[in-house]
């Protein structure tokens, strides 16, 4: 019996065929891009990405050949939202990415009520979430908020289009809509207070569904999806995360430190407290650090000091360079735990005309430093200090795990196995496979501390206070 997992993310989408032993017998990828029309405006085209999902699926039927396919699974993007046609499932806006923060006068407005949105729905008031982002599309443009009105469409996330499109059946599972701002953790419901404050009527979100769940056959096909859910959720699991007080760090496009935090919601300052996993029966909750800028703070330093991607080479770059600079990545904003819009970057002690390698690794040290920052803010909910933080995605190069394990005293062990991700939704579509292979790593970097890297860390702190804060 054959599985079929998709995990599309912000750059590419990824479809895999897993046999019954946990083994990958196909994948594949396609790329797709980010449109980027104005300042701290970042778009995409769901119905490009739509297709994408479409062919990868049937790629992977026809590779299964005789073989059944038992389910299949979507991991998807979160904080990405659009607005779709009810009745035909046609986009009618591009899908904002996660990066967008074009929203950022809402959360300015709304300012004063940041602290009772962050207890409702564990998510900070951030321009990167569903709620800002609908009331600055409706309040930009009069012909879709007469469509709103008239309830002609849904708001949501790209993961309810996406598995609308696929299927048929409208819903939204709750793991992607923590990222709504309109959601309350609490009661597992949209938030009344949520809604009527960003102007939201409950028949234009899609209806609350559980991770697994029956969504319906896939593309009139006769191989049902199983579980959406969201890929950093996903990423967990796939690090042999359904243990209580698991944690685990995932570097892609984006980056994030996950925790599992057990049967009952809770709230931390400066982090996103969200749906872990849930069926008809159960819930588990996660409390997660996110970074904006990983994968794709390289791709901007290209662009910035003019250098050509096949000679970036980041990993090799860092190894080879040290300096006593700080590099605040601002093109994306800020994610976990200062939550900030977008900004332009901030040099300290660093010229981008005198040497671009001490700036790539100010830059990579930047992601080890909001892990640090995350790790600081979790402290009071772990029970004990981390013996060992796993790292995977394609991100989880050997100069920045060194500079995280030195940084926070903790051993970090490189994952042997790609795509965590798929391999998280593999073992909710199979319950019953048992193997612990999640759990190895092929290379630990073990903590080497110093007073320099502890003045470095104090610099960053004192950065962040000044242009920050």
């Amino acid at each position: 019996m054959n599985y079929i997992i998709i995990d599309s993310g912000t750059s590419s989408t990824k479809a895999f065929l897993f046999n019954s032993d946990g083994m990958v017998l196909h994948s594949q990828k396609i790329k797709h891009t980010l449109c980027r029309p104005k300042q701290y405006h970042v778009e995409s085209d769901a119905l490009v990405i739509l297709e994408t999902c479409k062919s990868l699926f049937e790629i992977m039927v026809i590779a299964s050949g005789d073989m059944p396919i038992h389910s299949s699974g979507l991991a998807i993007q979160r904080s990405t939202f659009l607005f779709w046609e009810k009745e035909s499932c046609t986009p009618v806006t591009p899908a904002l990415s996660w990066q967008d923060s074009r929203a950022y006068a809402i959360v300015e407005e709304f300012s004063t009520h940041s602290e009772q949105l962050w207890e409702i729905t564990g998510t900070p008031l951030s321009a990167h979430f569903g709620g800002p982002k609908f009331l600055h599309m409706i309040r930009e443009n009069p012909q879709l908020k007469n469509r709103v009105k008239n309830g002609e469409l849904y708001f949501g996330p790209l993961s309810a289009f996406l598995s609308q499109a696929m299927t048929g059946t409208a819903g939204v599972e709750e793991s992607i809509a923590c990222r709504s701002l309109l959601y309350d953790i609490h009661r597992g419901d949209w938030s009344d207070f949520a809604l009527n404050l960003f102007g939201v009527s409950p028949q234009c979100l899609p209806p609350l569904v559980p991770v697994k769940y029956d969504f319906g056959y896939m593309l009139d096909s006769k191989i049902p999806l199983a579980v959406v859910i969201g890929d950093q959720q996903a990423a967990l699991i796939g690090q042999a995360g359904l243990k209580l007080g698991s944690i685990a760090t995932n570097f892609g496009t984006s980056g994030s430190v996950q925790f599992n935090a057990g049967q009952n919601p809770t709230i931390v300052n400066g982090l996103i407290s969200s749906v872990f996993y849930s069926d008809e029966n159960i819930k588990y909750f996660m409390v997660e650090g996110t970074i904006n800028a990983c994968n794709s703070l390289f791709y901007h330093l290209e662009e910035e000091l003019g250098i050509a991607h096949d000679k970036m080479e980041w990993d090799y770059r860092a190894s080879k360079t040290e300096t006593d600079g700080i590099f605040i990545p601002g093109f994306n904003g800020l994610a976990a735990p200062y939550w900030r819009p977008g900004f332009n970057d901030v040099y300290i002690d660093l010229d981008k005309r005198s040497n671009e390698d001490q700036i790539v690794r100010a830059g990579m040290e930047s992601i080890g430093f909001l892990v640090s920052d995350i790790l600081e803010c979790l402290e009071p909910i772990m029970s004990s200090k981390p013996s060992l933080l796993t790292a995977a995605g394609g991100g989880s190069r050997s100069s920045l795990l060194q500079f995280i394990a030195d940084l926070t005293g903790i051993s970090v062990g490189h994952s042997t196995m790609k795509d965590r991700t798929a391999y998280g939704i593999f073992r909710l579509l199979n319950p019953t496979y048992q193997s612990d292979s999640s759990k190895s790593v092929d290379q630990i970097f073990s903590p080497n501390p110093s007073q320099k890297i502890n003045e470095k860390k104090l610099r960053w702190l004192n950065a962040m206070e000044k242009f920050i804060k």
